[in-house]
């Protein structure tokens, strides 16, 4: 009989159902980086050197979203959550793309203006990146290795904020095409997990099964979440994007036609 492999990713092995929620992630340097930035984003404004000093309230208020999210996701039980559930790494992967990163994205826009953003670059980066880390063997790997954990963590969060600068930087209609695009290409990737005829994520063959949910299971529900809330949430941003262009359009003509 084949050995099982035991994984003993990042947040650490796979809980059971009567152990998780004491399962807080005590990793000391994460404790320590996050708690430097709670000092630089909650101290007053005008004696804050770690954010620009033009910084509005509502890109401070960005940034201090962004912080809570990220403590959320890699301090809290859902961090050793997610060793169990392929489930709960699509929705932790999901958080970082479409919630971390959009915020950070808003909050750090005035220290991040001289960074080039090319909008086709960037969304076929942050695209890559995504469908990369969840192919079945990168996927195992980032499990198997703290250095290539971090690694999909950045280069998820990193290649999406270089997304959402682009977005913001350019103008309605291409932005509208860019997260169009980035809509097929996450709900392709969510139905080949979801339509897939067996369980391809080895981390999770086992960890599933203290909880009653087979690994197949548990990766059809992760396929859908990627495919159905995933793609939702994109096109809520393309209707924001509209509505506002819409008006800025309305109020265009409203200056210019005789009254």
């Amino acid at each position: 009989m084949q050995e099982v492999r035991r994984w003993i990713p990042y947040c650490g092995e796979a809980p059971s159902p009567e152990a998780w929620l004491g399962r807080w992630n005590d990793d000391p340097l994460l404790w320590s980086v996050l708690a430097l930035l709670a000092v630089a984003l909650w101290w007053p404004a005008r004696t804050t050197s770690a954010l620009p000093t033009a910084a509005s309230a509502s890109r401070r208020t960005a940034l201090r979203w962004a912080w809570a999210f990220t403590a959320l996701l890699y301090l809290s039980p859902l961090c050793a959550l997610s060793s169990a559930f392929f489930t709960v790494r699509v929705v932790h992967h999901m958080a970082l793309v479409l919630v971390v990163a959009p915020l950070l994205a808003h909050g750090l826009e005035p220290a991040l203006r001289r960074l080039p953003a090319p909008l086709w670059p960037c969304t076929a980066i942050a695209a890559l990146a995504f469908w990369t880390w969840h192919v079945p063997a990168p996927y195992a790997a980032a499990l198997s290795s703290h250095a290539v954990y971090a690694l999909m963590q950045l280069s998820i969060a990193g290649s999406a904020l270089a997304f959402w600068l682009a977005v913001r930087r350019s103008g309605p209609a291409e932005a509208l095409a860019a997260i169009l695009v980035t809509t097929v290409l996450m709900g392709l990737l969510g139905a080949l997990i979801t339509f897939a005829a067996r369980p391809l994520y080895e981390p999770h063959i086992a960890s599933t099964l203290g909880w009653g949910v087979s690994p197949l299971e548990d990766q059809q529900l992760a396929g859908i979440v990627m495919w159905a809330p995933g793609s939702i949430a994109y096109l809520l941003a393309a209707v924001w994007i509209g509505w506002r262009w819409m008006r800025v359009e309305r109020d265009r003509r409203l200056r210019v036609e005789p009254a």
